[in-house]
């Protein structure tokens, strides 16, 4: 009478203090009589009054009349409810209670079969609730496991049921045995299974009691997979991800049991579709955020390898199919287990490493979506550390993705915006206008400009574009140059950078990270960092390892030793801009840009002495061992620091490495006066101290080395191989002067008057260089061009342009043939041309013109600098100024170094140059133009 009674009121929700006193009473002793009168496993004929028969009749009333009703108050109540608990140990209870036949009879007891499929989905969906959100404390480990063990042999009886009664097809549930699937899964991850995050002695104590659950229902997942036959298909790839992540268990011998149905599944689709596509993509997916989550470690990757070639190798058509996939996710678990192993750390350089490792891997097997999201991580890596730059380019990654069109986004976006930005081009805008600002911060506002401007304007040009498509990229593109108001070489910030290289050896204490071992990279150093400092924060996360004094490669016994070995030093990018920029007129800007920036060759250079020494001159056997790295990817990039792919070691004899030293003087000078010429708020020390340590021979002696040591005649005949080479350093030695000239110059205009008599002591220095380098080596005059394009900088012209211009042909020095007179409006450009600025000198040419004749008289010198002529242009007869420095008979002289403009030859007293070649002039302007 009791029974009925209860279950009206749990029904209700009435009196549930009571109920549940009065049901766990009812329980109590019912447990109680059946642990004194047990029910025999197969009695030989019925006893209908024995009281075993009378116990089991009483649960069997308790399981028909309130199983139900007191599951129901466990889904209604919310998760705060303190009765919750309750109900839930009433239900175990009774679950605790019943046998196979209690299971049978309640099962029969219904009287349709959409209800019995009501009741065990709603049965799956609790238990899958109470697993994942227990309703008891996690140290209660009595209370949980009893649970536990009451749910599993619930799952395996219900098991039972689907086999025999939603198998067949025509009553075939899908849904239904979905919801098992997850919910063994669910039971067989969740954390009070999991023994090898106890104590020893609590494991054993739950292994005594309880035995590891895990094996029992993996194998019945298992036997449950292998039981749908041809309905396989219909759970790949849903059932992927928790297949997955109950192999991924730490249990070995569940592992070695439940990984065969990966291959399962692979069959299952390529004899359907002849691939596997959908698991491949699945499983790549679902292993990303599994082993990010802590799952998975070598010994699965090696079990994962192991099971899966050994199945493919059964099976001929799967054998190479097979081998490539297995091959692709072991190469992702290598790198996703190092990513995880370094995410942590304080020092999140190799965290970044193994970022962009795996992007690189989701890239090149084409997993647009994964790529993208690690390009995100990498991101917020080097915001949170200011790498703005390195910030920068890694967006440019996902926005070179992107097209300009209306099309949708297929990849997720990240941040607030993203669901704002509906199209590619909405996308691709936003994210060029946070590169800039991230390029802004990093100090490269070249590359900033460089994004708007290639990236916008070919979208102005483009013929197809619609009319509402230019407005919007006239928009961005005006943002932009608002945001950038100066073209991109007029202001190009340069910032100190430290490179260095380390390498990383390991012995076999095995302690450094194991992207490291054994690797060369080139670092780039923060803005003004110190390479001291640089060490030390380099060195502080290997506390054990030794730093290396030597910048010698290090030996075998340095790579196979036990310990912790790491080497740094300075290396400088190389000279690419040359080539980059191969016949074009670049300002100085732009390459000085270059010299530091998308840069992947490197250069160390270590001099030695080679053969007998000279003590008066250290020129003469100073040979450089020059060592190039090449980076795997130009820097800077998405990292602040690549591995070398590549090493090349070349040797430098003395007389390249002097006229190396020499061609680089020369750029110092030319950059110097650019700068000066662009800024005149510019402080004048810097190039006061490198005019002085030029042209006073008592500060650093000059060139005078470079002549005692191969201009001799006796080096000459034993090194006749070097004539080439003599000839390239005396025409840079040559072309020194009239940069020196512009240079004193420049300094004589804005030095004060306490710095007066230092200048004028410069001025008879080079009075007395100018007549012996002219005398030697000949006259050269340096051009002077405007460029015609609006806006452009004044800056000098240099190497590739210079180089040409040597090569044109000159007009005699005797006779010049007649020219037809130019037309009026041919004569007005001239003239217009004549008043323009040079962006070669940046002073008017008149100012040129004069600046020598200016020029305070030497004390120790009576001749004075000549005045420079304007009157001849390339149709007139030369003036009688220039009798004195006749150009050589066999025509033009070319250049064997990067400078170019007119070449003479020695005299011994010639007069400075005094104008400009108009033909050269012209070309100048031609290319400009062009």
């Amino acid at each position: 009478a009791a029974v009925p009674l209860l279950q009206d009121l749990v029904e209700k929700g009435e009196e549930e203090e009571a109920c549940i006193e009065l049901l766990s009473s009812i329980l109590e002793v019912l447990y109680q009589a059946q642990k004194v009168n047990p029910v025999p496993p197969a009695p030989p004929f019925p006893l209908q009054s024995s009281p075993s028969v009378q116990v089991k009749q009483h649960v069997r009333l308790v399981l028909e009349r309130l199983l139900h009703p007191v599951t129901r108050r466990v889904i209604v109540l919310d998760r705060e409810n303190t009765l919750r608990g309750h109900y839930v140990a009433c239900m175990a209870a009774i679950l605790s209670q019943m046998d196979a036949e209690h299971y049978s009879s309640y099962i029969k007891a219904f009287p349709s079969r959409a209800e019995l499929m009501d009741f065990l989905m709603e049965t799956f969906i609790l238990f899958k609730d109470l697993i994942g959100k227990t309703v008891y404390p996690s140290d209660w480990m009595v209370m949980n496991m009893v649970q536990n063990r009451e749910f599993l042999r619930t799952i395996n009886q219900f098991a039972t049921t689907l086999t025999e009664m939603f198998l067949s097809d025509d009553s075939f549930e899908l849904q239904l045995w979905n919801n098992y699937f997850h919910l063994a899964v669910a039971f067989l991850t969740q954390d009070s299974l999991q023994l090898e995050s106890f104590s020893q002695a609590k494991r054993s104590s739950i292994l005594a009691k309880y035995g590891d659950m895990r094996a029992t229902i993996g194998a019945s997942i298992r036997d449950m997979w292998y039981n749908l036959g041809p309905r396989k298909i219909e759970f790949i790839p849903g059932m992927v991800g928790p297949i997955l992540e109950m192999t991924l268990v730490p249990e070995p011998e569940l592992r070695k049991a439940t990984i065969p149905i990966f291959f399962d599944m692979m069959l299952c689709e390529y004899q359907l579709t002849r691939s596997f596509t959908q698991f491949e993509d699945e499983i790549l997916r679902q292993l990303d955020t599994e082993v990010e989550g802590g799952r998975g470690d070598e010994q699965y990757k090696q079990l994962f390898e192991s099971i899966l070639l050994s199945c493919c190798q059964r099976h001929p058509e799967l054998a190479e199919p097979g081998q490539s996939f297995v091959a692709l996710v072991t190469g992702l678990l290598e790198r996703l287990l190092d990513y995880r192993a370094v995410r942590n750390d304080e020092n999140k350089t190799y965290s970044m490493s193994c970022t962009v490792n795996l992007l690189n891997f989701y890239k090149e097997i084409g997993r647009q979506a994964m790529y993208i999201r690690y390009l995100y991580k990498l991101r917020d890596l080097h915001i949170s550390y200011e790498n703005y730059t390195e910030g920068a380019y890694t967006l440019l990654l996902h926005a070179r993705l992107l097209k300009w069109s209306d099309e949708a986004t297929t990849a997720p976006v990240q941040g607030a915006h993203g669901p704002a930005l509906r199209t590619q081009r909405q996308l691709k805008e936003a994210l060029y206008n946070q590169i800039i600002h991230y390029f802004d911060q990093g100090k490269v506002s070249a590359a900033a400009d460089g994004v708007s401007c290639s990236s916008l304007i070919p979208q102005l040009c483009n013929p197809v574009t619609e009319g509402h498509q230019i407005y919007q990229a006239r928009f961005a593109l005006s943002r932009a140059c608002w945001l950038h108001p100066s073209p991109p070489h007029a202001s190009i910030p340069f910032s100190p950078c430290c490179w260095v290289w380390g390498n990383a050896s390991l012995g076999r204490d095995k302690l450094f990270p194991p992207p490291l071992q054994n690797k060369v990279f080139i670092y780039r150093g923060k803005e003004y960092e110190r390479r001291e400092d640089f060490e030390l924060r380099l060195l502080s996360p290997f506390p054990s390892a030794e730093r290396l004094k030597s910048t010698c490669p290090p030996g075998q016994d340095i790579t196979g030793s036990p310990g912790q070995y790491i080497q740094c030093f300075t290396v400088q990018p190389a000279e690419e801009a040359r080539g980059r920029f191969k016949d074009r007129s670049i300002p100085e800007q732009i390459t000085n840009f270059y010299r530091a920036n998308h840069v992947q060759r490197f250069n160390y250079s270590r001099p030695f002495k080679k053969g007998p020494k000279d003590p008066d001159n250290e020129f003469a056997n100073m040979w450089i061992e020059r060592t190039t790295f090449l980076t795997a990817y130009p820097l800077p990039g998405i990292l602040r620091w690549f591995a070398v792919t590549s090493t090349t070691t070349t040797i430098v004899s003395p007389l390249e490495n002097a006229i190396e030293t020499m061609r680089k003087t020369n750029e110092k000078i030319m950059s110097e006066i650019n700068r000066h010429q662009q800024d005149p708020g510019l402080p004048i020390n810097p190039l006061s101290m490198l005019l002085s340590g030029i042209v006073d021979p008592a500060v650093m002696g000059g060139f005078a080395k470079y002549e005692m040591a191969f201009f001799q005649e006796s080096y000459v005949r034993e090194h006749p191989e070097d004539e080439e080479n003599i000839e390239k350093l005396k025409d840079l030695i040559a072309w020194q002067v009239p940069l020196l000239a512009e240079g004193i110059r420049l300094h004589g205009q804005k030095v004060t008057e306490d710095l007066r008599p230092f200048h004028e002591r410069m001025e008879q220095c080079f009075v007395q260089l100018q007549a012996k380098v002219e005398s030697q080596y000949g006259v050269r005059e340096m051009v002077c061009f405007e460029d015609q394009r609006t806006g452009r900088p004044r800056s000098m012209a240099w190497g590739p342009d210079w180089d040409r211009l040597s090569h044109l042909p000159m007009l005699p020095s005797t006779e010049t043939p007649p020219t037809p007179k130019p037309s009026e409006s041919e004569e007005r450009r001239i003239e217009r041309r004549e008043n323009r600025s040079s962006t070669f000198f940046g002073h008017r040419r008149q100012d040129l013109c004069q600046s020598i004749s200016e020029l305070p008289e030497p004390k120790d010198e009576k001749r004075r600098l000549s005045h420079m002529s304007e009157s001849s242009s390339a149709g007139k007869q030369p003036g009688p100024g220039r009798t004195g420095s006749q150009l050589s008979p066999t025509g033009p002289s070319p250049s064997p170094t990067g400078f170019g403009g007119r070449v003479k030859s020695a005299s011994k007293a010639p007069p400075l140059p005094r104008r400009i070649s108009s033909a050269v002039y012209e070309t100048f302007l031609e290319l400009s133009d062009a």
